[in-house]
């Protein structure tokens, strides 16, 4: 599968003039690897608005970077190597430090190469139905052998080793499973607190492959739910679905969070969801658009994002339901498959 990079630095380019820069260095290592195909963590390209590009990186990546369709030396300050006054900077992406030991005259911008990277082609798409696919199967393949007496971290482990096993290039991040009362908290780090009979297990996870990351959770129960339980998590499913149905092209991203936050405020529960709706994924786990009460844009076609609703209540539990998905015209084409049933173990 190959991707133009030299059509990526064209677009960028031509993004250029309009932030009142000739050049941009970037240095993000997901913007370098966009812009050249060079994975790394020590490498820099700086693109001009004539389309030209330099990329420098250390003497571990420049045979590779050689063989790459961008000319590239080889440099241990790889910043360093490309600045001149007048360069644009990933002011997000630069340290301060190497800001100020660069010297004066470089613009820091916004995300630039960030917002090119929203609308993603068809290889993209493809590896990041690749790594859904994978996430979903592990899932299939993990939740037979959910049961009580194991602990949050048993299944942490589980998920993660099964995503690898079945090709994944590693877990997309850290994988969160939240038993019983922590549920409440959302981003929970797995303890070795046992799963136990009646409790609610959420569980947001995804492989990565090749480079791009999938994200999904899901939320079981152990055994028959509670009624509380049960309302909490149709509650939550309507809300997801409430979502899922306002991705379309065009849409503003804060009305896409409020299509799924009103259902839940409308139930009392507006102070138990916490954070925003969903957030783009792609060669990062988090990256533009995000979707949330404050933020501002409108989504594209074959923009990759997640929607992922939740409800905490302290001390009791909690119920979150995420899937990926890609805008589309006439609807979004949703990439993790697993049923938003509430399974019952």
């Amino acid at each position: 599968m190959t991707f133009d990079h030299a059509a990526r630095r064209e677009r960028l380019a031509g993004l250029l003039p309009a932030h009142e820069v000739q050049a941009l260095l970037v240095t993000s290592p997901e913007n370098v690897r966009y812009l050249t195909g060079l994975a790394s963590s020590n490498a820099a390209v700086l693109v001009r608005a004539d389309g030209s590009a330099l990329l420098a990186t250390d003497n571990r990546y420049i045979d590779v970077a050689r063989d790459l369709d961008v000319p590239a030396v080889e440099a241990s300050d790889v910043a360093g190597a490309l600045a001149a006054p007048g360069t644009g900077i990933e002011a997000a992406s630069m340290s301060v430090a190497t800001y100020r030991r660069l010297g004066e005259g470089l613009v820091p911008l916004g995300p630039v190469v960030e917002v090119l990277r929203t609308v993603k082609d068809d290889a993209e798409l493809a590896l990041l139905r690749t790594a859904c696919e994978l996430t979903d199967q592990a899932f299939a393949d993990v939740a037979e052998r959910i049961a009580p007496g194991m602990t949050e971290r048993d299944l942490a482990r589980l998920l993660e080793n099964r995503m690898t096993e079945l090709g994944a290039d590693r877990p997309a991040f850290d994988t969160i499973v939240a038993a019983g009362e922590n549920g409440a908290i959302p981003h929970h780090a797995p303890t070795t607190r046992e799963l136990r009979a009646g409790d609610l297990v959420t569980m947001d996870f995804g492989a990565r492959h090749r480079g791009y990351h999938a994200d999904m959770t899901r939320t079981v129960s152990l055994g028959p739910p509670a009624g509380w339980q049960r309302e909490l998590y149709d509650l939550v499913a309507e809300a997801q679905r409430a979502g899922r149905h306002a991705v379309v092209p065009g849409a503003p991203v804060g009305d896409v969070d409020a299509a799924a936050r009103s259902v839940i405020a409308g139930a009392g529960h507006a102070e138990h969801f916490r954070h925003g709706l969903g957030h783009g994924v792609g060669l990062q786990i988090h990256e533009e658009p995000f979707l949330g009460p404050s933020r501002t844009g409108r989504l594209e076609d074959r923009v990759p994002i997640t929607v992922e609703p939740g409800v905490y209540l302290p001390g009791r539990g909690g119920v979150r339901i995420e899937d990926t998905l890609v805008t589309r015209e006439g609807g979004p084409e949703l990439f993790t498959r697993t049923t938003k049933e509430l399974l019952v173990l």
